[in-house]
């Protein structure tokens, strides 16, 4: 983390790596610096403010009273009570100063999650859609479902929206590009919620928003690049690299359920994919695979045989985990299908990592991920680690919430 010195600011301009900036942008990226510390440390005192930046104590003095002018400073407590002398200033930052909400859209419901400045949950609501139901109905369903979350949270409006939907995301518009066998009310509820609730709105893909998830608060906090497997009844991927999320020219980056691989029947299309990697890997296939080696395929709820739900294949691996022999024949052949995708995933990006995620990866556990590995590491000369996720189902909207606040932040705090 570097910091633009200021010592007085009696000059016109401030040198740093070479770079010249005038007062104002060193004051602007001393600010935003000194807000990230706020955020990530807690608060601090000015002493330790200065201590943290190497600014000077005037420096300091000045850029903690800007901060409390714009509201999203303030003191919170005092401490030195220990110590002969005034008592120091505790600042922090003003939580409720901006809210922002996570939108989770799928095929059967929609689930809500308003946070604070600091991305602390203030409310969650979920609301469960009818296939068939009539689009303007469950778009204003859906509406109405976050305007009660914002109430419940008191939060006087949002600054940003983030909306986790599966498909692609076009990138140059951000808006969703192809809804193929989506509900139509996927695409008009971004729309609705920027129009009714007179916040920016950023449409993310699903897995993409896993991705972001995993690496901020769950299974690789510690990789800059890597690549997360969506293992559920849709397959797909989301590249990180170099703590970038990578999109595509079209969004399209990780539809790997495309991928050709060994072992299908046939080859996928530009129509469809049950000739690709998806034919092996889907919930559906892992249920057939299971009832191959006797193992039960349903889960509580589901029709039986037959089912193609994620939950009858979450189902098939846990009581596989459990089940001898069988179990581990079950576990072993699912763990060489699944490393076909993440060894030609390898052979094009290295990512080193590579995260299964999804009902089925999570399901796995730590027991899939060590199979997979193994297989990869016969298939591939790169050495590639292989983790289970662990954000859980609630991945997608936690990771919607994480881009909305990094975009309010961005925009409060001043672009990093």
């Amino acid at each position: 983390m570097a910091f633009w010195k200021d010592p007085g600011m009696t000059s016109t301009s401030v040198s740093v790596a070479g770079r010249t900036a005038s007062p104002s942008t060193a004051r602007a990226i001393n600010d935003r610096l000194a807000l990230n510390l706020l955020k990530d440390e807690g608060p601090l005192t000015a002493g330790q403010l200065k201590s943290l930046t190497g600014l000077s104590r005037p420096t300091i003095a000045d850029l903690v009273e800007r901060l409390r002018q714009t509201g999203l400073v303030a003191v919170v407590g005092e401490t030195g009570a220990e110590r002969r002398g005034p008592n120091a200033r505790v600042y922090g930052i003003v939580a409720d100063s901006a809210h922002v909400a996570g939108v989770d859209v799928r095929t059967d419901s929609v689930a809500v999650c308003v946070a604070d400045l600091l991305g602390r949950t203030k409310a969650e609501e979920s609301l469960p859609v009818a296939p068939e139901g009539d689009p303007a109905h469950t778009v204003a369903a859906a509406v109405a479902l976050v305007e009660r979350a914002v109430e419940r949270a008191g939060a006087a409006r949002l600054h940003h929206i983030g909306i986790g939907v599966p498909g692609l995301i076009d990138p140059a518009t951000g808006e969703l590009n192809s809804t193929g066998g989506l509900p139509s009310w996927h695409r008009e509820l971004a729309t609705a919620l920027h129009r009714d609730l007179a916040a920016p709105v950023l449409l993310e893909n699903e897995v993409n928003l896993a991705a972001v998830a995993e690496q901020r608060m769950g299974t690789v906090r510690d990789r800059d690049t890597f690549v997360l497997l969506w293992l559920g009844h849709g397959i797909g991927a989301a590249v990180v690299l170099d703590r970038v999320l990578r999109r595509g020219a079209s969004g399209g980056t990780g539809e790997i359920g495309f991928l050709p691989v060994p072992g299908t029947s046939g080859l996928p299309s530009a129509t469809g994919c049950d000739g690709g990697f998806h034919s092996l890997v889907s919930s559906g296939a892992v249920c057939e695979l299971a009832r191959e080696h006797g193992l039960e395929a349903t889960a509580a709820g589901e029709r039986g045989v037959g089912t193609e739900g994620s939950g009858a294949a979450e189902a098939a691996i846990r009581a596989a985990l459990d089940s001898g022999e069988r179990g581990e024949a079950f576990l072993d052949t699912l763990a060489a299908r699944i490393a076909l995708g993440v060894a030609a995933i390898c052979a094009v990006l290295d990512p080193g990592c590579a995260v299964l995620g999804g009902e089925v990866g999570r399901a796995g556990g730590d027991g899939l991920a060590r199979r997979v590995e193994d297989h990869v590491a016969r298939l591939s000369p790169l050495r590639t680690r292989v983790r289970a996720g662990v954000v859980g189902g609630g991945g997608v909207l936690r990771g919607a919430v994480l881009t909305a606040l990094d975009a309010a932040q961005n925009e409060l705090f001043g672009a990093p």
